[in-house]
């Protein structure tokens, strides 16, 4: 009988973690735990059982409607926020362009006052009028554009009335507008700027925008 390099099973190593594994000293199986709780319902009447049930349902539908609301209420802050967000940026926007208005109209005031001068100041006027037009087509470009106000009926949504005078003097009908002092500006359809004008109407009465000149 060959009986080479045989050992007995008994003498080989056991390898660690093997085996069916230790629940450790206090440490309580799930089955029971589940025991203890089936034993704790096992021992109630069948109104108490009716009552537990009921108090769970109850439970249950509280927290269900507790986290409706809470994410009702996360849902709105997004909301909110993003609200706050957009007007900042809007005003932000504004603020920025009535910036870019500024500098327009001292350019426009530059070349009012260059113009009669003529000889060397015709080329300054020239590099003024060039500028002018360059920054007039990039606010064009963003949706600002000015507001065409001679000559058209006062409206308080798009002019601000800084003067009267008489219609008999302007040759018009009262409420028309018959000088800008300052150009106004739309930014697409809202108004960005609202211009200020001369008025045709009375004077020691009521004008167009509702003040008294």
């Amino acid at each position: 009988m060959d009986q080479r390099n045989e050992r007995p099973k008994a003498d080989r190593p056991q390898i660690e973690g093997t085996g069916t594994p230790s629940t450790g000293a206090g440490a309580q199986p799930p089955d029971a735990a589940r025991s203890e709780v089936d034993d704790a319902l096992l021992g109630l009447s069948p109104e108490e059982l009716r009552e537990k049930l009921r108090q769970a349902r109850q439970d249950a539908q509280q927290n269900w409607e507790h986290f409706l609301h809470s994410a009702a209420d996360l849902e709105n802050y997004k909301k909110q926020a993003a609200r706050d967000r957009q007007e900042a940026v809007e005003r932000t926007r504004r603020q920025m362009l009535g910036l870019v208005l500024s500098v327009l109209d001292n350019l426009e005031r530059a070349i009012a006052f260059g113009e009669p001068q003529g000889g060397q100041a015709k080329g300054l006027v020239d590099g003024l009028r060039m500028t002018h037009r360059q920054i007039l087509g990039q606010l064009e470009a963003i949706g600002v554009r000015p507001m065409e106000a001679v000559g058209k009926a006062f409206d308080p949504r798009l002019h601000e009335a800084v003067s009267v005078v008489s219609p008999a003097d302007a040759g018009v009908e009262n409420g028309t507008v018959v000088g800008e002092v300052l150009r106004g500006y739309l930014l697409n359809d809202d108004v960005l700027r609202p211009a200020r004008v001369a008025v045709a109407g009375a004077k020691n009465t009521h004008s167009p925008d509702g003040s008294t000149a």
